[in-house]
């Protein structure tokens, strides 16, 4: 068995490594060098959308316009992680104020909906799919949130480019006609509108890769919420649409849980890590995961540890498996639980968590504290404005829920509740759920440097960390930051009340070398691969010597990073 998996990794990595592009610059694994731009840029995971994005930059309109734009497009051309029928957060950097703004634009449970309704179905965890995960969609608040308080182009006009494609179609790329096979499969699960939305609309066949593919329907309701606002969408024909639907499958979510949805202005939080403020969005989200673990790592000297050691690789884990456990108990809608954010950031307690990372793989449990599929995208404009945006449906497409002739399907995000009393997570009427996706920004001395993001559920936390110090510590540029190799570690206990498994997983991708598989497994790692699992990267940094934005995107998606 042994001679096998030796055979079995060294060939796998010996023959990926063959088959690698040399580059005159830069290191042997990155992909392209970085877009280089003075006046403005954009970074998408496909390039219709980043071009949708840099077209309302060059007529006069601000990185917060461009980035509505190019995600009201990504939700009609990536149906396959996002829409407005999911959540969003952001970060902004606004040039006037010099200062960090967070958005927490992610809906709320069901008001009808109770605990006891679950424990009476004798269920353990919210269905994936179906009714009941379905919770307020808040991505076209945030939409609105944002142009209030920093667009300056109408929304007619920024709404206008994803409309006239919707209408007009597009060719679909080799990955999301890959990933657009999931809607065979809702159709054979005998979802509704599913065959009306996704293939009636192209001549009775899902398209496949360079064919068009088109979405009327969604073209109309962009038009709805183009013309009559934010309130077209919570308080009118479409908020009655998915409330009947909804509620003819046997869901909960009324009109007025979409007509009384807010999101929120939110502080930011950062640690310092190296000289760099890595900031993130506070609970419901999953951000300051990423914090805790910079914050357990900075008591390493990397400056002596090689990329992609075992060294490295085990370090990082170790400190992920800390912050998870932290995660799975501690995090949670901040309305409903006092979450010890300040306390689980402090450095005396990433001090005492380090203490108790050794030579081999170990399980941990929370620490003890005093307490009460996705897309990323980022812009930045010539004035100085820079937004970090990520925006989703959950579990890819998202809950099967398809309302009638509106285009777009729901989110399942309500999934990530617990059935188990008691937790801070758990699930309450008109309460957010936890949430996976996070937006994330550095600043250095105070000034704009970084805005960045991982999509990718509970590898995006690890992918923060993982940027941050292929940035900071191994002294990479910002596209060779995002084409290095990454690794995820499954397995720690979920904020969805499940506990750990042992000491979980390590899952690699083919660049790490079999050297570092070895010292995995000499300290009792549990090392496996897995498919498309590593995320999505977009990246705008600001070069304040030059004057200059540095675009990145990811190769491993279909991304883009353009600018003018």
């Amino acid at each position: 068995m042994k001679t096998f998996l030796f055979t079995l990794f060294t060939s796998f990595f010996i023959g990926n490594m063959g088959l690698c592009q040399d580059r005159v610059t830069g290191k042997t694994f990155a992909t392209r060098s970085e877009v280089l731009a003075q006046n403005g840029m954009v970074a998408t995971s496909h390039p219709l959308a980043t071009q949708v994005g840099l077209d309302i930059l060059k007529n006069g309109g601000n990185a917060i316009d461009a980035a509505i734009a190019a995600n009201a497009a990504l939700g009609l051309m990536e149906p396959t992680g996002n829409g407005i029928g999911g959540d969003l957060f952001a970060i902004v950097w606004d040039a006037k104020t010099k200062k960090l703004y967070g958005l927490n634009a992610s809906g709320r449970s069901p008001r009808k909906l109770t605990l006891e309704y679950f424990e009476k179905q004798g269920m353990d965890k919210i269905p994936s799919h179906g009714p009941l995960p379905v919770s307020v969609p808040g991505a076209v608040d945030g939409w609105f949130e944002l142009h209030e308080k920093f667009g300056s182009k109408p929304m007619e006009e920024i709404l206008a480019p994803a409309i006239s494609y919707a209408e007009k179609g597009f060719p679909l790329t080799e990955l999301i006609a890959w990933y657009m096979q999931s809607v065979n499969t809702f159709q054979k699960g005998g979802f509704a509108n599913i065959k009306e939305t996704y293939i009636d609309q192209n001549n009775g066949k899902l398209p496949g890769e360079g064919e068009i593919y088109k979405n009327p329907y969604l073209a109309n309701t962009l038009k709805k919420i183009a013309e009559g606002g934010r309130n077209a969408f919570y308080k009118g024909e479409v908020a009655r649409s998915i409330a009947k639907f909804i509620q003819e499958k046997g869901g909960f979510l009324s009109t007025k849980d979409l007509a009384n949805h807010t999101s929120e202005w939110v502080e930011p939080v950062s640690v310092n890590y190296r000289g760099y403020d890595v900031w993130e969005l506070p609970p419901n989200g999953q951000g300051i995961a990423a914090l805790q673990m910079l914050q357990i790592l900075e008591g390493y000297d990397f400056s002596n540890i090689e990329f992609g050691s075992a060294e490295h690789l085990h370090l990082f884990t170790e400190a992920k498996k800390l912050a998870f456990e932290d995660r799975a108990k501690y995090y949670a809608d901040m309305d409903f639980a006092k979450v010890p954010v300040s306390e689980l950031l402090a450095d005396d307690y990433a001090a005492d968590r380090r203490k108790l990372i050794g030579e081999q793989a170990s399980s941990y449990d929370a620490g003890e504290i005093s307490a009460g599929e996705t897309i990323y995208m980022t812009a930045a404009d010539k004035d100085g404005n820079m937004i970090s945006l990520i925006q989703s449906n959950y579990r890819g497409m998202g809950s099967g829920m398809v309302p009638p002739k509106l285009g777009f399907m729901l989110q399942d995000r309500g999934e990530l509740f617990s059935l188990k009393r008691g937790q801070a997570n758990t699930y309450e009427p008109g309460k957010r759920p936890f949430h996976t996706i996070i937006p994330a920004f550095i600043t250095k001395d105070g000034e704009p440097f970084v805005s960045f993001g991982v999509m990718g559920g509970d590898f995006q936390p690890q992918g923060h960390t993982q940027i941050v110090m292929n940035l900071v510590d191994f002294g990479m540029n910002l596209q060779e930051a995002g084409d290095a190799p990454r690794w995820d570690h499954t397995g720690t206990s979920t904020p969805t009340g499940f506990p750990k498994k042992g000491t979980g997983e390590i899952r690699l991708e083919s660049g790490i070398p079999y050297q570092t598989i070895r010292g995995l497994m000499d300290r009792r790692h549990k090392v496996s691969f897995g498919r498309g699992i590593y995320g999505g990267y977009q990246a705008i940094m600001w070069d304040k010597k030059n004057k200059v934005y540095r675009g990145a995107s990811e190769s491993r998606k279909d991304g883009q990073a353009a600018g003018y």
